[in-house]
């Protein structure tokens, strides 16, 4: 088979998966549908059971829209990223904005935060609470994290919070990630990464995907393409069973998951790690 058809089909199809989580991430900015976590009114409910679990803290959940709290992580990254007041902070995949609309509040007025995202209606639905809220130097940017809207070396943090995992080329990511920080500049990620190989079925399923599991790379590939960015110093902060994690907040979806895929739990057990790392730039 010649190599240019096969390039072209790998790039057709990574780009079906762009547009899959695209539509799906629309889908849920919207209310038409749940996030990874289980289904609508547990991910982002008034207690914020799920955030909670993740290692947010009530007055930061209280800080903020309830509607932007819709469940989508895996980990509370700005736990661990210090932010300083000034600083300027970029915030890949920002979704309905909780994150970057936290970070705003610590790095004050005389910082700047800038989340990017994809899916329109996410954007949208950040920039409105911004605006609710007042905050008047956090911006929402639409764009690719391949390609990032953001200049040479402008950045002071990034952060990113389950997300770098659904982009098929994590490499161009993190490439651009080094590129937007500032020599020294820090990055905190939550993210999901592999353990073991999925079952094939598990891999290929579109909702996996979609759903933050079978897009994940193997642990020492994905840290692998971490540093050859030129992002060192990477500190594992976090580590721990997402799937197991998840069904206990919504055991009935990830049993859907497996079965459709004819899977079985123990097939996937330990596989698939939520992590949340450090990393800086030289």
């Amino acid at each position: 088979m010649d190599p240019d058809r096969v390039t072209l089909a790998a790039g057709a199809e990574a780009e079906r998966m762009v547009e899959k989580v695209r539509e799906r991430y629309g889908r849920i900015a919207q209310g038409e549908e749940a996030g990874c976590c289980g289904p609508k009114g547990v991910c982002g409910s008034p207690e914020g059971t799920i955030a909670l679990g993740l290692g947010y803290r009530p007055d930061e959940l209280a800080e903020v829209p309830a509607e932007t709290n819709l469940g989508l992580g895996c980990g509370a990254p700005l736990t661990f990223l210090a932010l300083e007041p000034g600083e300027t902070v970029l915030d890949l995949g920002s979704g309905p904005g909780l994150d970057a609309l936290l970070a705003a509040r610590q790095v004050g007025p005389d910082g700047r935060v800038i989340g990017v995202d994809m899916t329109p209606a996410m954007i949208d639905k950040a920039r409105g609470a911004a605006a609710r809220l007042g905050l008047t130097h956090v911006e929402f940017r639409p764009g690719r994290l391949e390609s990032l809207p953001v200049d040479d070396a402008s950045v002071d943090a990034v952060t990113s919070n389950c997300v770098i995992n659904l982009v098929p080329d994590k490499g161009a990511v993190f490439a651009e990630v080094a590129r937007v920080l500032r020599p020294g500049g820090r990055l905190v990620i939550s993210d999901i990464v592999l353990d073991g190989v999925l079952p094939p079925a598990v891999e290929k399923d579109v909702m996996a995907y979609v759903g933050c599991i079978s897009g994940a790379a193997l642990r020492a590939d994905y840290f692998r393409l971490v540093g050859e960015a030129g992002l060192g110093a990477i500190e594992i902060l976090r580590d721990v069973d997402y799937v197991a994690a998840m069904q206990q907040v919504a055991p009935d979806e990830v049993k859907a998951l497996l079965d459709r895929a004819g899977a079985r739990p123990e097939d996937v057990a330990g596989k698939v790690r939520s992590v949340t790392f450090r990393a800086v730039k030289a």
